[in-house]
């Protein structure tokens, strides 16, 4: 019968089509298709143009001819332990399929039907099936069932008692309650539990009673049900629901739910009881709804910048699917609905691209986050949402995650309001397209659930208990949907300006140079004192190299950094690395212990206290200063960004292989993991794994091949490693180690590598995975073998290559394993040692063996000398004295010094970027000019004065060759740096130096203060110079940068004033430049001044040398005064005088000069001969070198009386600044000169 009427049915479609069965539909249908069986060609194109008119760019839904037969069904027969969620699906004898339907009837359901016209949508996943859309409604082949004819109901009005009632006599008291549809609610699953609320209306009045429908052959209702429908129910009880104690009607296993028809229905009154009991509970309505107007009014009144959302109806039609796990939808590409407030429990099928949905009684909210570019449509529990079209568009479908949304849990959990959610969706959006290809999605999106939370959770969770401090209480579903006044977490809102942000990588390198290039202006790295004194060529040079840091409050919001900690073979640098670039780092301890964590290579590190550091590169041709505020001048601008931070601020939030090491803070733990049964084992994997972890990706490929899954599996075979110490490490060079190209094996090339000179411990070691590395066996061993001395052997090691990657981790006292992974034999090591030269030439017991490091070694970090334990104290002894010896710099300024390469270490305190000397062989760098990324031109050098500690007056120069600098990161003025092997040299004048050589080697250990943030100073703020005595000078006066003296001016020796030509220094005079041959084209002057004074403090002399503006200060004149005479210079070109003590000096006079006259007069005046607070500093290169000489008797006369002192020679110092003293300053130091004078004349009679 059924066969018959099935091939009767089919019999008008096209001969072309044949019968599918489900099985074959949902495993051989790979693709969207569309089966419209009873249309000709024309409609079918009609219809499916007509859907591309919203989406013009996508393709609509091909056709094919296929017949589909099955059951409609609710799934309840076909799973027993499945959870009935009102889904409808379509079924045959070889499987089911979900289906969606625009009309449904109840009396369809376990009915057998043809599909004349459907859609089959498969999921984006290939190994999950799809779904079916029925575009029209089905042919039965079997009769629906009949209804009865005349039925008793109540209407709601008079139902409405029943509610309100507290006697219990009527609570079991089944009715038949017919109305309109007002409202219809969500499908909920709360508690395993599947339930929706529905509630009718009168006809006649507003009166409406809710009901609860829970039961699982019930649940297929909510398909049917249409606002504004008439329907009648029966079998309805009344009930309270525990939590909220509100009472509804709720549905029997025999309830009914049938079309309501007014002929078919008869009215059944009630008793006279409860109408009037109804009439009192309705004034106790009306008294509550003014209570709660009235509490309203005030809430509203207190909220301030609080909005209330509208509620509204919408129709659109979907345009976008914005982010489907977190229920958003574009409609219009003007709208966005979130769904997110209420369950998608039949995940969200039909809800593609170019389908049409009705939106009643949803809220409107405008502008609920600042930098969200859509108005929000949300749909709270009291909203509906229903489908009034499919989509003709061959758009995909992918299905939100029924278990573990992230997305929203958290937006539960915390009681978000929209705002807040949106922030949410956009941060874990960000998240999730950032490191997905590093970890996977499931590993990063991984809820709480399992007590196990993936990374974004780690990272949300605390940003959302910042925001949500006091969390409110949880969400009342019950009296959302229920409640005579409407409340959910729609419905008040406040426009979120975002407490922070975690942008790409390359985002924040943009945001960066973005930020260091607001408001600045060439002015501000120069002292315009300073300025308007230099020449074209010391200008510019100035201007090349600036810096500026950049914290985490910087920005707006605050930034917080996020990345996958890499290291590059190329650069050997750290990186932090997401899908969109990578950013080279500098991490250091708190304790100024050098960084060298291996195990975190390949973690996702958070870190939200940083400095982020952009390094500014200028190529400018200013004339002079007067023109710094032109930027056309600015010719090129560049920009070099980095980030360094403490180890001690990360957050671990997914470690590269299963949980980060316990010890991975402290200094002296090893590189260990736990395994499952509890064991501890060696973070080690196989090399396929570890060189994904490692490796950055080659600059020649696409970004998104580089994005590296790092999920191998871990095999368990035998490795060979060996202990060793480093003593010694040379920095990065291009250095004559060839090896052939790649390419052919005829060419040589220059290799960049890198030496170390380390102490093999002990043996070599063969362990598995399994085995504890952790305890270092070596040195236990030998710690219990008080008779043999340790197995000690000295090796050159040589990184080239990929083995470059070590390089930031590897340091001096650092006990280190080499491991090789996939290796048994334990004389690895010894067979690829070798002589690095030929035996013939160097005895090999001489000199240590030489090993080039394989790519695919793993280095790993164990622990430090000073870190090693009671039981090791014998290994800690026998390696003391093995290391290289780390100098303090008073030893290595100090005359007795002998060594000529030094290491030691310091905080800068300086940075000065100047000419490169003219004496360097330009073959020590001739290598490195053809490197790329150097933004310093090669004829520049950098010089770092560093001091012992901050305060410090003990400095020491540094100069290191711009060729150098292309990695040298975090040489900024407040970092502690640790300088290996600099070459240590003495200059002409005997100043003690030194210069970054080949074999040099820099390591930050500690950064710079927050607080410097722009080099305008680059020391930071500057204590007050200390006071002393000219006497007391000479036995430091070398190593003493800056201090302070009270003195007395006695004479100025010389003075000379002059304008200069900016580009070539000659004289210019009357607006042109006096050099004639060959001619100078410039037209732009400089004015220079110069001055050399005798001062004295009773207890010595002193010639100082001052220029510019501080000979304005030493003559006392005023700034108006010193214009004016500048202008007088001017047109003179130059104006020089001296004292009779001063001949011999190259400064000649001009008597018949007006300007000389003035000026010689002004400096024999008692306005210039006074009182003045010096501060000074040794002046390096004075233009005599001065040789040691003894001590001299010399006449000094005080009014009548003479006396006969012992003096020694004069030193020449540089005037820092000049400050005039008052009398009661004078009088002050005076005293604390004489109680310092009458210490020391005690601690002298005493000894």
């Amino acid at each position: 019968m059924i066969k018959h009427r099935i091939r009767q049915s089919a019999s008008c479609f096209s001969f072309l089509s044949s019968f599918i069965s489900i099985s074959d539909l949902q495993h051989q249908q790979c693709v969207p298709c569309c089966s419209q069986l009873t249309w000709s060609t024309n409609e079918f194109k009609e219809w499916a143009h007509q859907g591309q008119g919203a989406l013009p760019v996508q393709s609509a839904l091909p056709r094919t001819y296929l017949i589909l037969v099955g059951y409609l069904t609710d799934g309840r027969q076909e799973d027993k332990e499945k959870l009935v969620d009102g889904c409808l699906y379509v079924k045959d004898n070889t499987g089911i399929i979900p289906c969606e339907l625009l009309h449904f009837e109840l009396e369809w359901l376990e009915s057998l039907f043809l599909f004349p016209s459907w859609s089959y949508i498969p999921q984006t996943d290939k190994s999950a099936a799809g779904y079916v859309e029925i575009l029209m409604d089905p042919l039965p082949v079997n009769l629906p069932k009949e209804v009865p004819d005349i039925i008793p109901v109540t209407y709601p009005a008079p139902a409405k008692p029943l509610l309100i009632s507290r006697s219990p006599c009527e609570k079991r008291l089944k009715l038949t309650v017919a109305g309109e549809l007002a409202r219809l609610g969500p499908l909920l699953c709360i508690h395993h539990k599947t339930f929706f609320f529905l509630f009718l209306k009168c006809f006649t009045s507003a009166v409406w009673v809710p009901v609860l429908v829970q039961k699982p052959n019930q649940l297929a209702w909510h398909r049917i049900l249409q606002l504004g429908h008439g329907y009648t129910i029966t079998g309805l009880v009344r009930s309270s629901l525990k939590k909220s104690g509100q009472r509804t009607f709720v549905t029997g296993v025999s309830s009914c739910l049938l079309p309501y028809c007014a002929e078919q229905a008869r009215e059944q009154p009630l008793d006279s009881a409860w109408q009037r009991e109804f009439t009192q509970s309705s004034s106790l309505e009306a008294a509550e709804q003014l209570s709660d107007s009235l509490e309203l009014g005030v809430e509203e009144e207190s909220s301030g910048s609080t909005k209330e959302s509208k509620i509204i109806s919408y129709v659109g039609t979907v345009t976008k699917i914005l982010n489907i796990q977190a229920g958003l939808f574009l409609l219009d590409d003007k709208v966005c609905l979130c769904l997110a407030y209420q369950q998608l429990l039949n995940s969200a099928r039909g809800l593609r691209p170019g389908a049409c949905v009705e939106l009643i009684d949803v809220h409107l909210l405008q502008k609920p986050l600042v930098s969200f570019p859509f108005i929000v449509l949300g749909a709270c529990l009291s909203s509906t949402v229903v489908l009034k079209s499919f989509s003709r568009l061959s758009t995909p479908y992918q299905p939100p995650a029924s278990s573990g949304n992230l997305y929203l849990q958290l937006l539960f959990r915390y009681n978000l309001g929209m705002p807040l959610y949106l922030w949410l969706v956009s941060l874990l959006e960000t998240f999730e397209e950032r490191f997905s290809c590093f970890f996977g999605c499931r590993r990063l999106l991984r809820s709480s659930t399992r007590r196990n939370p993936g990374a974004a959770e780690k990272f949300l969770v605390p940003l959302l208990q910042a925001v949500v401090p006091d969390r409110e209480e949880a969400r009342d579903i019950y009296n959302e949907i229920l409640a005579k006044t409407h409340q959910c977490p729609l419905q008040k809102y406040l426009t979120l300006n975002p407490p922070c942000q975690a942008p790409s990588l390359s985002a924040v390198c943009r945001a960066a140079e973005r930020k260091s290039w607001e408001g600045f202006s060439p002015s501000q790295l120069l002292s315009p004192l300073e300025a308007q004194h230099m020449g074209t060529q010391e200008l510019n040079r100035r201007l090349v190299w600036s810096y500026c840091t950049l914290s985490a409050g910087s920005f707006q919001p605050r930034l917080i950094l996020l990345g996958v900690l890499r290291v590059s073979s190329r650069s050997s640098s750290l990186q932090l690395q997401d899908k969109s670039s990578t950013l080279p780092c500098v991490i250091s301890h708190k304790d100024g212990s050098p960084f060298a964590h291996t195990a975190l290579i390949g973690s996702l590190l958070q870190v939200e206290n940083y400095q982020l550091v952009v390094e500014r590169f200028l190529q400018t041709d200013f004339p002079s200063w007067e023109q710094l505020a032109n930027l056309k001048h600015v010719r090129e601008k560049k920009t070099s960004v980095y980030v360094q931070f403490y180890s001690e601020d990360v957050q671990v939030l997914h470690a590269a292989e299963g949980q980060i090491q316990k010890g991975l803070r402290s200094r002296n733990s090893s590189s260990l993991r736990k395994k499952d049964d509890g064991s501890l084992t060696s973070e080690l994997e196989t090399p396929e794994a570890k060189m994904l972890k490692l490796e950055d990706p080659k600059p020649d490929t696409h970004r998104d091949e580089n994005c590296q899954k790092g999920q191998s599996s871990t095999r368990r075979t035998s490795c060979v490693s060996h202990l060793f110490l480093v003593t010694q490490k040379e920095g990065l060079m291009l250095r004559n180690y060839q090896l052939p190209r790649e390419e052919d094996g005829e060419g040589q090339e220059l290799q960049r590598n890198f030496q170390a000179t380390v102490l093999w411990l002990g043996r070599a070691q063969l362990w598995s995975h399994s085995r504890e590395s952790g305890n270092l066996p070596e040195l236990e061993d030998t710690s219990c073998d008080g008779e043999e001395g340790m197995t000690q052997q000295e090796v050159l090691l040589l990184f080239m290559g990929k083995s470059l990657r070590w390089f930031p981790f590897l340091h001096l006292d650092g006990l280190y394993r080499f491991v090789v992974p996939h290796c048994s034999d334990l004389e690895v090591f010894d067979k690829l040692c070798f002589p690095p030269v030929p035996a013939k030439f160097l005895s090999r017991s001489s000199c240590p063996r030489y090993l080039p490091v394989q790519d695919t070694w793993h280095l790993q970090h164990e622990t430090w000398i000073s870190c090693l334990t009671e039981h090791q104290l014998a290994a800690r002894s026998a390696l003391r004295g093995m290391d290289q010896r780390i100098s303090s710099i008073p030893e290595i300024l100090s005359n007795s010094f002998t060594g000529s390469l030094v290491s030691f270490s310091g905080e800068i305190v300086e940075r000065t970027l100047c000419a490169s000397p003219k004496i360097e062989k330009p073959s020590v760098t001739l290598g490195l000019q053809k490197q790329k990324g150097s933004l310093l031109a090669s004829d520049h050098s950098v010089k770092l004065s560093v001091s012992v500690a901050p305060g410090s007056p003990v400095v020491v120069d540094v100069y290191i060759a711009a060729t150098y600098l292309q990695h040298l990161w975090g040489l900024l003025p407040g970092a502690k740096v640790l300088f290996q092997n600099l070459e240590r040299k003495i200059s002409r004048f005997h100043n003690i130096y030194c210069t970054y050589i080949a074999s040099s080697c820099v390591s930050i250990l500690s950064l710079p203060a927050s607080h410097l943030s722009f080099p305008s100073s680059p020391a930071g703020e500057a204590s007050s110079p200390s006071l002393v005595f000219l006497s007391n000078l000479q036995p430091h006066l070398q190593h003493l940068p800056q201090a302070r003296i009270l003195c007395h001016l006695s004479c100025v020796l010389t003075l000379s004033l002059q304008w200069v030509c900016s580009l070539c220094s000659s004289i210019f005079k009357e607006g042109r430049c006096t050099q004639h041959s060959p001619p100078c084209p410039s037209h732009t002057g400089v004015r220079q001044a110069s001055a050399r004074v005798l001062v004295e403090d009773g207890t010595g002399e002193a010639l100082v040398l001052c220029r510019n503006q501080h000979v304005a200060a030493m003559l006392g004149l005023s700034l108006l005064e010193w214009e004016a005479l500048q202008n007088c210079v001017q047109s003179r070109g130059r104006v020089c005088i001296q004292h009779g003590e001063a001949t011999g000096t190259g400064c000649v006079e001009e008597p018949e000069d007006l300007v000389a006259c003035y000026l010689r007069s002004l400096c024999r005046s008692p306005l210039v001969c006074r009182p003045i607070l010096l501060d000074f500093s040794l002046d390096r290169k004075p233009s005599k070198i001065l040789q040691p000489a003894p001590l001299q008797l010399r006449n000094f006369q005080c009014g009548e009386v003479e006396f006969v002192s012992q003096v020694g020679p004069r030193p020449s110092l540089l005037c820092l600044n000049v400050e005039e003293v008052e009398q009661e300053a004078l009088n002050c130091l005076n005293s604390e000169r004489i109680r310092r004078t009458s210490g020391h004349c005690q601690v002298g009679a005493t000894a």
